[in-house]
């Protein structure tokens, strides 16, 4: 009976401990460094298939990933045949650049955004004027490649070719102007992926209330673990020169708002990798220290390398 009970033990330990999702920064600064700009691939582990959250960085970041043994195959392979997908999480350069300037090297695929950013896509970056139409909606001449996916505010829809669910979210990104976050879903595992954001309080607005409101029964039933999302800035930011971003304590202070609704202990522990860090000077070691020295939720900050997996439960 001992013996049963020891081994029901380390495979319920085992469980609890199973890796759901690899993430894989094809880039991961909020500017400046064109070739190392805002892009995550997820998949589950043992697969390679990939979902690609934000594209700002794509070809540099995969011959990254193939050096550092996270991908396997050719750069051209890993972009036409591995990544399945596209989740845009709004218009701006340094989070869709890579995937405009490598399209005519890219194969058919999905394209997963919110109807504000699916616009942008439309008028203004794949129009003859620009580049060309890559898309299947839009101007003429289309060239059919990519098949845009409308994602409304806390509906899921599957992620073709891939083992992925996605629920898109809107964000405030300098009020009215929207971005927009993904929960990705596989199995009855989630991940959860935000694009630029401000804090709700600079914003004036409510969205990452109604995210957290959303999330939090998730975090609480252990389903979430990981949340990706941005500290643009350090704390020495003026915070009328945040323009839609955060900064370390304004994450703190919206991760408290997050355990109001959860409880400091299904708080611990929680795996925040931090995106988005602005490469200027000595910006993203402050940021880091400042996180790191000021951890009263306990949670578990990651800070992604370039082309380097993370393995996450």
């Amino acid at each position: 009976m001992k013996k049963t009970a020891l081994s029901l033990f380390a495979f319920v330990h085992i469980v609890c401990q199973a890796q759901n999702f690899d993430v894989i920064p094809l880039g991961i600064y909020g500017g400046e460094q064109e070739d190392n700009l805002s892009a995550y691939l997820v998949g589950a582990p043992k697969d390679n298939t990939f979902l690609c959250l934000d594209a700002g960085t794509i070809n540099t970041g995969i011959r990254k990933a193939i050096e550092m043994k996270s991908l396997e195959g050719s750069e051209a392979s890993i972009l036409q045949d591995q990544i399945k997908g596209y989740f845009i999480s709004h218009g701006h350069l340094d989070h869709l650049s890579g995937l405009i300037i490598n399209s005519p090297a890219d194969s058919k695929k999905n394209i997963f955004a919110i109807a504000p950013v699916l616009q942008i896509l439309q008028n203004h970056y794949f129009i003859t004027d620009t580049w060309i139409n890559f898309a299947d909606q839009g101007q003429k001449p289309m060239l059919g490649k990519y098949h845009y996916n409308e994602l409304q505010n806390g509906m899921e829809i599957p992620a073709p070719q891939t083992p992925f669910f996605i629920t898109g979210y809107e964000l405030s990104h300098v009020n009215p102007y929207k971005s927009s976050a993904a929960l990705v879903r596989r199995d009855n595992h989630y991940l959860l992926y935000l694009g630029d954001t401000g804090a709700d309080r600079i914003e004036k607005s409510d969205r990452l209330d109604i995210l957290w409101k959303n999330t939090a029964p998730l975090v609480k039933k252990k389903q979430l673990n990981t949340i990706l999302i941005e500290v643009s800035f350090p704390n020495s930011q003026s915070e009328k020169l945040l323009f839609g971003h955060l900064t370390p304590n304004l994450l703190t202070e919206e991760l408290n708002k997050l355990k109001e609704k959860t409880g400091q202990k299904n708080l611990e522990g929680l795996n925040i990798v931090v995106t988005h860090r602005k490469p200027t000077g000595d910006n993203p070691e402050i940021i880091k220290q400042e996180l790191l020295k000021n951890n009263p939720l306990k949670v578990n900050y990651i800070f992604p390398e370039q082309g380097k997996k993370i393995s996450l439960p």
